[in-house]
């Protein structure tokens, strides 16, 4: 739904409040804007910046913005507290947008609110002194998210992390279809190339911008950031849904079902699919199938079951790579990507296939691909998990460094979650130890 100024008229009532009535977090003391925690319930470090109050209009009674669905819808426009740090609870507007011009899809209330003063996109600076020295085994960026709004307004969201585009949490924002004005947190894995900035600097900076310079105002109240993350303490919930054939409705049998942190689920002969035991937030579920592209949903979840998710896939086109007929949504095996052993570094012999993908991409000017690294079971998982990620991210720097746009390609590790043969036999392993290419969009 398109929301202008005058469509809002009905104004939502919510009693502030300074404590939470359930929680699992130690994050309580949402009046400051800056705070760090150690050996919390949810993670060994949580740094937050931003107060926790609803953009200012505070939470309504009982809620909580870490185990709570999406809040009520709120009015706006609104002036930002002079107490309140640079960028937060205030309209934010792409820094290439422009007052009063016609914009391709049209136009929420928000851009009619627009103050050249506190409406443009500010870097926000995480400090991250607390980190130095600890062993960062995994991060997770947590930001609380108010009307994103990228698939009706054509916006383009970049999120930049210390001045460099990450891709796959720009493909979350860009998934997200939030109205009414509501707010919800969403929480994003960082990928392992971000562990050693957050250990050995003082500051991490995160910029949301949008790039065409949509009339699709946007807001956040507060961003955390978590270190070494206790999934297992978070509040959960569980997603059912269904893969539908867009413009049939026709059911999608063994379509793959991930999350952000490539949790999967296969659907079952009636397109059905659950999700167990799902952190709380704004999920963005993405949905793939051979002959399909890709396609996502977003489901709210809260404690318990939520609502039902319907996710809607396209079909797509066949392409030809190395002479061989290939469907949209398959996946196809790279041979000979070699490395040393325990190494990421790409041998000399792996560039010819490497310079085959580059070709099919510069051939294929709207084909999207994923990169996948897979290792054997041989040796301990989060190793392994590393490794495998380190090796596929070494091929996208080497395509992307070939003219290829970086947004084309995604870099997945699975380590050894996702075996093509079993392991208990070496030819086995040799097959499991492999570098995938799945075309995501045609």
């Amino acid at each position: 739904m398109k929301l202008t100024l005058s469509t809002l008229i009905f104004v939502f009532t919510v009693t502030v409040v300074q404590a939470q009535v359930k929680t699992v977090s130690s994050d309580t003391d949402w009046q400051k804007q800056h705070v760090v925690l150690k050996n919390s319930v949810e993670a060994e470090l949580i740094i937050r910046v931003g107060d926790a109050d609803n953009l200012n209009f505070g939470w309504p009674e009982s809620f909580d913005p870490f185990c709570g669905r999406m809040t009520e819808a709120h009015y706006f426009p609104w002036q930002p507290s002079d107490e309140d740090m640079a960028g937060f609870d205030r309209i934010l507007l792409s820094s290439k947008f422009v007052p009063a011009q016609d914009y391709r899809c049209s136009s929420d209330g928000y851009s009619g609110s627009f103050d050249a003063a506190t409406s443009k996109p500010v870097a926000w600076s995480i400090p991250t002194t607390a980190i130095t020295g600890v062993n960062v085994q995994n991060a997770f960026l947590q930001i609380f998210i108010d009307d994103f709004q990228a698939p009706t307004f054509c916006s383009k969201f970049q999120l930049l992390l210390n001045g460099k585009r990450f891709i796959e949490g720009e493909k979350v924002l860009n998934a997200i279809d939030q109205t009414g004005p509501v707010g919800k947190l969403i929480t994003i894995p960082l990928n392992e190339e971000h562990y050693l900035p957050l250990s050995s600097s003082n500051n991490f900076t995160v910029l949301i911008d949008e790039s065409t310079g949509s009339a699709d105002g946007f807001a956040v109240d507060f961003i955390r950031l978590l270190v070494n993350r206790k999934r297992e303490s978070s509040c959960i919930g569980n997603v059912h849904g269904r893969v539908l054939e867009k413009g049939t409705d026709q059911v999608i049998a063994k379509a793959k079902v991930t999350t952000s942190e490539k949790v999967m689920v296969e659907t079952n002969t009636s397109g059905e699919f659950e999700l167990k035991n799902i952190p709380i937030g704004l999920v963005v579920l993405s949905a793939s199938a051979v002959g399909y592209s890709d396609g996502t949903a977003t489901a709210d979840i809260g404690e318990g079951s939520n609502d039902e998710v319907v996710i809607y896939l396209e079909t797509g086109r066949t392409t030809k790579f190395d002479n061989k007929q290939v469907k949209v949504g398959e996946s196809i095996r790279l041979d000979n990507i070699l490395f040393d052993q325990s190494k990421a570094v790409i041998k000399s012999e792996s560039k010819p296939t490497l310079e085959k993908v580059i070709a099919f991409m510069k051939s294929n000017p709207t084909v999207e691909v994923e990169l996948s690294g897979h290792t054997s079971s041989e040796g301990e998982r989060t190793l392994n998990l590393s490794l495998s990620y380190k090796r596929v991210k070494a091929c996208k720097d080497y395509i992307v460094a070939a003219g290829i746009a970086e947004e084309r390609l995604v870099a997945v590790g699975y380590g050894q979650d996702r075996p093509a043969a079993s392991n208990d036999t070496e030819a086995g392993r040799i097959q499991n130890r492999r570098v995938e290419m799945r075309i995501t969009k045609l």
